[in-house]
């Protein structure tokens, strides 16, 4: 066993050691032997304790290890230019080759790799096949991050992902006691689990391969970061809030490392914390760019953290987070991520607050610096906002334009993800359903709403977002309330309190349902959530002001009340 530590002897300025290998460029180049006595990739002297099969000289193993680490941490940039630096310390090391080839792959994110890309990755697969002399285990390693390469580079980066499982699989069970294999393989699993599976069959099989793991290793990054992942779902992630709490400490100055607890706190509905480790991994995103460009997990910790600040009422530091990105001058990485967080975090701003001219209004370009129209899907969130915020203020004439728009952008996003096609389909319908009860139709409207709600659970978020722009269950719920119809409304929020634990508008919403059918105690226990939830934050909210008015008025501000949750409440 070796924990990971920063290696005096092979320091070098990030920059000029990971800078060189960002690019599609890169064909199995390495830093010189200067470059690699200076390796400093600033990513800290604490990445977690992990044990890997190595053949190498001693030096190349400390860089084959601590690229092993920052592998399982998803910091890929990093592990490149560690797993790199280790053959050029040996040149016959062929894990550090093995490790350069499985960077290009990504299970998890929605970023398959350039043909570029796909193309060195393969090519390392060659080399590592080719140096040196290898023990069983690491020839079983090569054998799985080949198995992902041998097809050849297609559009449909499922198969791949489907034979990297097997490869990962067979390297397992030839090795149940490698808790490498055994993290490789849980990854692997859950990069093909299907997110209309309600079952959770291949999330809760990776969750227990990772919790056994952490039995052997309290402190192993795969472990840790893969079980957060595999039980990131309602009903799973109070199964992970353990491994959460502890993530963020393993790895201190890894980005991802900070941000990933928040998963887990988003889940169920723990602001602060969220708040709290947002903050870091963006600090920490900030001091590790990507080559010369800004890191894709600053603006994706931000657009979790303005998640969380919105939630609890806190439209003051929601805004300035906001205006800091849009406003920060440099180049962004190219990433979903980024993508979705510079179009989410305006929209969530307006619609979460209701502030529906202000969503109507809000300009797809932002920030002009960074190419939006290349991921339609992320910019179909504009219009969606633009299209619900200008039905919701009565301008059904610019809701329609939006919606055409909406529509297009579906189209364009069929070609290359049927997921995100999936999800601009729940948010047309949610848009249409607003556009047709501005139209005074209201019991078709109802079905459409209905049908987007149902759509929308039968799938699950991406890893990349919080939580959806705007539910579309809790659309339906204010249009239910709107229509006065309040019990079926309260049930509408109380089903999103079950998959978004302590959603400021669906907590709202509950409450004044109950309180339109005089339901006191029910009122009473929303209202109090509601205020737990939001703090001692200063808002101007209205629905603060009300809720803290019924409460006072009811002579409930304190005691005497017992919360439940949103299960017990029932529907």
């Amino acid at each position: 066993m070796r924990t990971i530590y920063t290696y005096g002897l092979f320091l070098v300025l990030f920059t000029f050691v990971v800078a060189p290998l960002l690019g599609p460029e890169y064909r199995l180049s390495v830093p010189s032997a200067e470059a690699t006595e200076q390796l400093n990739d600033s990513y800290g002297d604490r990445l977690g304790t992990v044990r890997f099969p190595l053949s190498c000289s001693d030096a190349a193993n400390q860089l084959v290890e601590r690229g092993g680490a920052l592998l399982h941490h998803m910091t890929y940039n990093g592990a490149r230019a560690s797993f790199a630096a280790a053959t050029q310390q040996d040149p016959e090391c062929a894990m550090g080759y093995w490790g350069q080839a499985m960077t290009y792959i990504h299970p998890l994110w929605s970023d398959k790799p350039s043909r570029g890309d796909f193309e060195t990755g393969r090519a390392l697969v060659a080399e590592a096949r080719a140096r040196g002399q290898k023990t069983d285990r690491e020839n079983a390693y090569i054998a799985a991050v080949s198995s992902y390469y041998e097809a050849g580079w297609t559009k449909d980066e499922a198969a791949n992902l489907r034979n990297f499982e097997a490869g990962w699989e067979n390297a397992y069970r030839r090795f149940p006691e490698d808790i490498e294999a055994a993290s490789f393989y849980a990854l692997a699993h859950l990069a093909t689990a299907s997110p209309g599976d309600k079952t959770y069959q291949k999330q809760k099989k990776a969750g227990a391969i990772a919790e056994t793991i952490l039995v052997q290793v309290s402190d192993h990054p795969g472990a840790h970061h893969y079980a957060i992942h595999a039980y990131d779902y309602p009903l799973l992630a109070y199964k992970a809030l353990n491994i959460a709490n502890n993530y963020g400490e393993i790895a201190p100055d890894i980005p991802h490392a900070l941000h990933m607890p928040t998963h887990i706190f988003t889940r169920v509905g723990l602001w602060d914390e969220s708040i709290i480790f947002n903050k870091r991994s963006a600090e920490a995103a900030l001091k590790h760019p990507a080559g010369n460009k800004i890191s894709l997990h600053y603006p994706h910790a931000l657009d979790y953290l303005v998640y969380a600040y919105l939630q609890q009422a806190d439209d003051d530091s929601a805004k300035q987070v906001m205006d800091e990105l849009l406003i920060l001058e440099g180049s962004f990485q190219t990433h979903i991520a980024a993508s979705y967080s510079f179009t989410a975090i305006p929209a969530r701003y307006a619609l979460e607050r209701q502030q529906w001219a202000d969503a109507a209004a809000l300009d797809p370009g932002l920030p002009a610096n960074y190419p939006i129209g290349k991921f339609p899907a992320m910019e179909a969130i504009t219009y969606f906002a633009r299209a619900l915020g200008a039905a919701r203020s009565g301008n059904v004439a610019m809701a329609k334009q939006a919606y055409e728009k909406l529509v297009a952008l579906q189209g364009k996003a069929e070609k290359t993800s049927a997921y995100w096609a999936n999800q601009i389909e729940i948010q047309r319908l949610s848009a249409k359903a607003w556009i047709t009860y501005q139209e005074g139709r209201e019991k078709e409207a109802l079905g459409v709403m209905q049908q987007a709600a149902e759509l929308e659970s039968l799938t699950e978020k991406h890893p990349v977002t919080p939580g959806e722009i705007l539910p579309a269950r809790e659309l339906l719920a204010d249009m239910l309330l709107a229509m006065g119809r309040y019990k079926d409304a309260q049930a509408e929020y109380e089903s999103v309190l079950r998959r978004s634990a302590n959603r400021f508008n669906s907590l709202y919403g509950a409450g004044v349902a109950a309180e339109m059918v005089k339901n006191k105690e029910e009122a009473v226990w929303y209202f109090k959530k509601l205020m737990e939830t939001t703090g001692n934050v200063e808002t101007d909210r209205k629905q603060v002001q009300h809720a803290k008015l019924y409460l006072t008025r009811n002579q409930m501000t304190s005691g005497g009340n017992t919360y439940r949750s949103a299960e017990d409440m029932g529907s």
